[in-house]
């Protein structure tokens, strides 16, 4: 993905209109945006473009670099990365889309720090569009190394926006112009000083495991962890509302009125619901991984590999996760022979 000048003033741009355009109608917006980018694709690009929305490669997420079915930014036009940049960014808030552009920006890096340039590369980021933009239940997705973003929209229900998955290597730029470059810094560092705020007392509850565990627990394929750690009744008011700013860096990823209803979605649920797990020690520096867990949904992070400069986050819905209602909804309403 290059972030060339020309694109630097479109997302400014975009970004100076983002309280108009954002007008609590994601759908529209999203499927508007879909279909112009479609409006500039060969026939061959669209036959790679779009999917069914009913083929199983909907789920078939991840976040290591690899093949993956869609059209790479490597294949596109200048037009059609730009037009891309602009769906991606009526699905994201400002500060959401200035940190996808920083883990892809990550990519030139490890490829001088591997020396391998072939398997990082920035331009290795996929969009797919499943069915047809508008025409409910529709979906489109962003993908590569260390980003997963899914949209899935129907007529009658809010945006799905699981799962959602932002990573970071080197988690910390070591050498070069942008040494100290973190992509998700605050992920980190509101976690920390969350469980560095708890009584001892406290500490033996949130603590659930010495060293951290190698990778978060809800890879793709799985999706069941139970709450753990710390429960919300157990925290004071001041370190609830350190929770909730936790929760809400990940929320405001999207766009407001999607960031809203997600937040207001998890407070229906239950905030008494709320687990905060850490595990590994507290110090930077040191292998470590956290988890907010509530009724509905888990949000997962870790910094474990590559001597603990390689992070993971993630955001998981138990029920939601691609729509997975909203499949069995449009699997009962075809008409198939």
């Amino acid at each position: 993905m290059r972030v060339t000048p020309t694109l630097l003033v479109a997302a400014a741009w975009h970004f100076s209109l983002s309280p108009l355009m954002h007008a609590h109608d994601p759908s529209g917006e999203m499927a508007h945006a879909a279909s112009r980018l479609l409006a500039t694709l060969s026939d061959e690009q669209r036959a790679q473009t779009v999917i069914p929305f009913a083929d199983s490669e909907r789920m078939n997420w991840h976040f290591v670099p690899r093949e993956r079915r869609g059209l790479p930014f490597q294949q596109m036009t200048h037009e059609q990365r730009l037009l891309t940049h602009v769906l991606v960014a009526t699905g994201l808030s400002s500060g959401g889309y200035i940190k996808a552009v920083n883990i892809i920006s990550l990519e030139p890096v490890l490829a001088v720090l591997e020396n391998n340039p072939r398997r990082r590369d920035p331009e290795l980021y996929y969009v797919t569009i499943f069915g047809k933009p508008g025409d409910e239940p529709w979906a489109w997705r962003i993908e590569g190394h260390h980003i997963s973003l899914n949209f899935t929209f129907s007529a009658d229900a809010m945006v799905v926006t699981t799962p959602q998955f932002y990573g970071a290597n080197p988690a910390s730029i070591p050498s070069g112009p942008r040494t100290g470059f973190r992509a998700l810094a605050s992920e980190e560092d509101l976690a920390r000083a969350l469980v560095r705020s708890l009584s001892r007392d406290q500490r033996a509850k949130a603590v659930i495991l010495e060293e951290a565990p190698h990778e978060i627990f809800n890879v793709p394929g799985r999706n069941e962890t139970k709450p753990e750690g710390i429960a919300w009744a157990d925290l004071d008011a001041t370190q609830r509302g350190m929770l909730l700013t936790l929760v809400h860096e990940y929320t405001d990823r999207f766009r407001k009125d999607v960031a809203d209803e997600k937040f207001a979605a998890l407070e229906a649920a239950g905030l008494d619901k709320l687990h905060f797990a850490w595990a590994g020690p507290l110090e930077k520096g040191h292998p470590h991984y956290y988890r907010v867990q509530g009724g509905t949904f888990v949000i997962e992070f870790d910094n474990v590999q590559n001597g603990a400069n390689h992070a993971h986050s993630a955001w998981r819905d138990f029920d939601r996760d691609f729509g997975a209602d909203l499949l069995a909804e449009h699997n009962k309403n075809a008409h198939h022979p």
